[in-house]
């Protein structure tokens, strides 16, 4: 895995100002430059447009401070972390920001220059050496940098290729968290599945050599109860009903909800936050063999429900379907799925955004509000209890996959939560996915939701 790289200085060292210019407020700012620095500024054209910035020198000709445009209130909005590619711009050296008043503005940007310091470089390349950001006083370092750590641990395990995560490797990567952090972890695996009474889980995935397994670690035992499931498929060629090659190409990142609950849980174990943490992954690869589930199967599963199987490509609700059970069963205060679930999901808000279900308004208002204060942005979606009928199949209890192609994320999330009984339940439907640069965020995977619920959790469970 590559190293998350923590581009910042430490507090009391020498750092060239970065002084952050709004569109339209450049005359102040080159007023207050000596008269080279000035017509220097000027001859670059810098006019504070959002993501320009020009490099001041001194007279010998070396780097002493930065003009960054930082655009318009329009631009800002439209821009999240506008000034992150300035830590692989600048040239190397110590920086502090200047000029950026709101302690949120501030805080996002100086996340934002941490996250711009990520590069997976396991089969390619070498870490960048990104310039260092001096923290302003007043913020939170411990907490900037347990997200940015998290999102790196996100973004490395989505971004490793299939052949090199596993059910297994999966396993892996939870065991290692489990130890930097003195978590407790037990896996149930292959027959053992079904002794067990996870029958969902293995028929998904003993169709592969990798066998399946469920991954179950908790940390913590004091505070309120919080439970993250994840869906781990490491890949998934849609079984029977196989995906056409356009489709598979991206299946690596399957297992994005696994990825994403795994980052949020190192978060709040790095933050030392008061409750009790469960962490369920069903590890699965969903393949094409000779013992894979059919189109028009009919499963048990463990909560005693049976599922006709109308497409073998809706796998990952059957895994998340049992592991809910057993989330459900010690009734913790809230429960919290995150899945790349549904093609619907990016139809209806793109890739930017993390869709969410929530079954208490409370909750999704939470939710919003920590999205906001966090960058990461999310979207509730309903759970409508009109489409119930529509995973009702008649010769079973449930439908993996309704026909007709209507309200597909809906219709998964109304699915998932047949397997929940306590009161309170949020489930994300992610992309895990980003499909073209961005500021603090290269192409390939992404965490998603995983910081708008760490900012909401005091007010969800009353940290």
């Amino acid at each position: 895995m590559s190293d998350p790289l923590y581009s910042f200085a430490p507090p009391g060292v020498p750092a060239r100002p970065i002084h952050v210019v709004p569109e339209g407020e450049t005359d102040t700012a080159l007023a207050s430059l000596s008269g080279p620095q000035r017509r220097w500024a000027e001859a670059q054209g810098f006019t504070g447009k959002l993501g320009s910035h020009v490099i001041l020198p001194d007279p010998e000709g070396a780097p002493v401070a930065v003009l960054a445009g930082y655009g318009t209130a329009e631009s800002r909005a439209r821009q999240r972390f506008a000034l992150a590619p300035l830590a692989t711009a600048l040239p190397a050296g110590d920086y502090a920001f200047h000029g950026l008043d709101d302690p949120a503005a501030l805080a996002e940007q100086s996340l934002g220059w941490l996250l711009a310091g990520y590069g997976f470089t396991r089969y390619k390349g070498t870490p960048a050496t990104p310039a260092r950001l001096q923290l302003a006083p007043g913020l939170d370092a411990a907490r900037l940098i347990a997200c940015a750590a998290g999102e790196a641990l996100t973004r490395d395990l989505i971004n490793t290729p299939a052949n090199d995560m596993g059910p297994e490797e999966l396993e892996a990567a939870a065991r290692s968290l489990a130890s930097r952090f003195a978590a407790d972890i037990t896996v149930i695996r292959d027959q053992d599945l079904l002794a067990q009474n996870f029958p969902l889980i293995h028929t998904v995935g003993h169709a592969s050599d990798r066998r399946p397994r469920l991954i179950d670690l908790r940390w913590g035992d004091a505070g309120p109860a919080l439970t993250l499931v994840g869906k781990g498929v490491c890949f998934d060629t849609g079984g029977l009903n196989l995906k056409p090659g356009v489709s598979m190409a991206l299946m690596k990142k399957d297992m994005g909800g696994a990825a994403t609950v795994l980052g949020l849980a190192q978060m709040i174990m790095a933050l030392g936050l008061r409750l009790r943490l469960r962490v369920l992954i069903p590890a699965v690869e969903n393949s094409v063999a000779g013992g894979a589930f059919r189109p028009g199967d009919i499963l048990p599963s463990r909560k005693g429900l049976t599922v006709e199987i109308n497409n073998t490509d809706a796998e990952g609700r059957l895994v998340l379907a049992d592991a809910l059970a057993l989330a459900d069963e010690e009734s913790p205060d809230l429960i919290l799925s995150m899945a790349t679930l549904t093609g619907a999901a990016r139809v209806a808000v793109g890739p930017d955004l993390a869709p969410f279900y929530a079954t208490r308004p409370e909750d999704a208002a939470a939710l919003r509000a920590g999205a906001v204060r966090a960058a990461d942005p999310v979207w509730e979606m309903p759970f409508h209890a009109p489409y119930e009928k529509m995973i009702e199949p008649g010769i079973a209890d449930l439908d993996n996959a309704p026909s007709g192609g209507f309200a597909g994320s809906i219709t998964a999330a109304l699915f998932l939560r047949r397997f929940v009984e306590a009161p309170r339940y949020l489930h994300f439907d992610i992309y895990g996915w980003q499909p073209s640069a961005a500021p603090a965020r290269p192409k390939g995977g992404a965490g998603q939701g995983a910081r708008a619920v760490l900012e909401a959790l005091p007010e969800l469970l009353g940290l």
